[in-house]
């Protein structure tokens, strides 16, 4: 595929991105009022106070305990077939697609790229967060615990935090931060705040975490909720990044100066599908049906001359006009002899030469 082709689909991919965003004037984006502050530091506490019951081995944990030998698997058997779905809407991938895909969506319909880079920071910060911390801390969960009463700490374990728990408050609470109405926000904050306790209750339920795993999951997710608008002028200069390198790569694929890594890297996303293919504008305009087959040519056959194909130009790009020819078919010219030459012919005394030659 040429350069200047993989830049036009490139143009046609961000066209809309390039216009005003479509976002409600009257919403702002969140700010770190001090109302959001105080959350965050009574979340930060109640933080470390689990983290600190934990590694005393106090009430807490005997409760752990107390929990994991009531079973309540055992004791509600009929949930656990409908639970076993439920608790999906917690685990990483799955969700992180769904949402996602919802995101990519308003990015395109917004004409912004501020829904997906948001995301893509608070999975990163969770990622960085909860992941060092269970490392750090190496907890086994409570089928794999080898003495009862302890708190099962730097044994090698991953689930203290609970992943589930906070990756549900996040991936879910995204959709409440950015919502593009303050009544939708709100809905969404306790549609979000319903789904992270219900993930969060079955992970207990099915035995796999203690209740301290899903005490510190839910405030290890509400911290990076609350502390999203920090990293708010960063998301912008990503964004702003984005488009400069989009930028950057349309003058150097102008001027022939595009990495062939980077050719041989876009080409397969901006070919994928037929919606992107370039049509003549001939073609174009008559229909579909008018466009010629690519495997056959348009004169083959028919004993007329190829037609011309109309060639795309992307906007505001110098090209090279290229000079007509006469079209020529395998016997010769169709193109009738001029006048004044036979008439030279003639009062020469030489007869015409035949067109076809011979």
């Amino acid at each position: 595929m040429r350069t200047d082709q993989i830049l036009t689909r490139l143009e046609r991919v961000f066209a809309r991105l390039d216009r005003e965003p479509e976002r409600p004037a009257h919403l702002q984006t969140p700010q770190m009022s001090r109302h959001r502050v105080v959350l965050l530091g009574s979340t930060l506490a109640f933080y470390l106070a689990i983290v600190v019951a934990v590694l005393t081995t106090s009430w807490l944990v005997r409760l752990d305990w107390q929990i994991m030998f009531f079973r309540p698997y055992e004791q509600w058997p009929q949930l656990h077939a409908f639970l076993d779905y439920l608790v999906v809407l917690g685990q990483r991938g799955p969700t992180a697609v769904m949402v996602a895909a919802w995101l990519g969506w308003r990015s395109w319909r917004q004409h912004t790229l501020r829904p997906l880079i948001t995301l893509g920071v608070a999975l990163l910060l969770l990622n960085v967060t909860v992941g060092s911390v269970k490392l750090g801390l190496g907890r086994l969960g409570p089928h794999y615990a080898t003495e009862i009463g302890s708190a099962e700490l730097f044994a090698g374990g991953d689930i203290f935090p609970s992943g589930h728990t906070a990756n549900a408050v996040v991936t879910w609470g995204i959709l409440a931060y950015l919502a593009s109405t303050v009544v939708t926000r709100r809905v969404l904050s306790v549609v979000s705040a319903v789904v992270s306790l219900s993930v969060g209750a079955t992970t207990v339920y099915l035995g796999t975490h203690w209740v301290s795993d899903v005490l510190l999951g839910w405030s290890a997710g509400l911290l990076i909720m609350l502390a999203l608008p920090w990293f708010e002028p960063l998301i912008a200069r990503t964004e702003a990044y984005v488009f400069d390198l989009r930028e950057l790569l349309r003058r150097r694929a102008e001027t022939g100066r595009m990495p062939a890594p980077v050719v041989s890297a876009l080409t397969p996303l901006l070919s994928a599908g037929g919606k992107w293919q370039l049509k003549p504008v001939a073609a174009a305009a008559e229909g579909p049906s008018a466009a010629p087959s690519p495997a056959t040519p348009a004169g083959a056959g028919t004993g007329h001359a190829p037609a011309h194909r109309s060639v795309v130009h992307p906007a505001n790009r110098p090209h090279l006009i290229r000079s007509e020819r006469t079209p020529v078919t395998p016997v010769g010219s169709r193109r009738p002899a001029h006048t004044a030459h036979t008439e030279r012919a003639g009062t020469r005394g030489t007869a015409a030469r035949p067109v076809a030659g011979g």
